[in-house]
């Protein structure tokens, strides 16, 4: 799942005043590159459909915009995107949550249906959706102040994205190792 994430976070890193339209072709290919063997196998996932999307637009705006058209992009370019992948991400919770797609890869199939299995990849897709979002509020409000705009674009979503990969670790493990606690042996009863 965190290649998924990986064009995403090219374009923050790379995407400035100057750089942006360098960073939207840039994670253009490397969404295309990581999509490449879902499409192949006809298992598309929407985080990474969505990268296609939204850099091929980006840079589609790019081409035929004007540089005095494109200003209000290259200056809400990191902001919209991570806005977008905050609203992919929550969205899919009204469907399937999007961690659901990648977690189906490592879980044999006879658990995909278990209210625990949806249940923790609600969670995490609700933690990263959060992550996003607060990004990307973090990132509007360094475009309107004066001082502080490296906590608020750099050190903070970096701090959020690593405890969010942490949880990503950790939460399933805890659920599992819980219901392993909680599991009686066939054939026993309750006192």
């Amino acid at each position: 799942m965190l290649f998924a994430f990986a064009p995403w976070i090219i374009f923050d890193v790379v995407a400035g005043p100057s750089t942006w339209k360098l960073a939207a072709f840039a994670a253009l290919v490397a969404s295309v590159l990581v999509n490449l063997p879902d499409l192949r196998r006809g298992r598309p996932k929407v985080l990474e459909v969505t990268g296609i999307a939204f850099f091929a637009v980006i840079c589609v705006l790019a081409l035929v915009l004007d540089r005095h058209d494109l200003i209000w992009l290259e200056t809400y370019a990191q902001v919209i995107a991570n806005g977008v992948i905050a609203v992919v991400a929550l969205g899919s919770l009204a469907f399937v949550p999007f961690t659901e797609q990648y977690a189906r890869e490592s879980t044999p199939p006879e658990i995909w249906h278990s209210p625990l299995f949806r249940r923790t990849n609600r969670v995490l897709t609700a933690v990263w959706g959060g992550v996003f979002a607060v990004t990307a509020l973090l990132g509007l409000i360094a475009l309107h102040i004066s001082g502080g705009t490296d906590w608020l674009n750099w050190v903070i979503p970096i701090v959020l994205l690593v405890a969010a990969i942490r949880f990503t670790q950790w939460y399933p493990e805890q659920v599992r190792a819980r219901a392993r606690a909680t599991a009686r042996p066939i054939g026993t009863r309750a006192h």
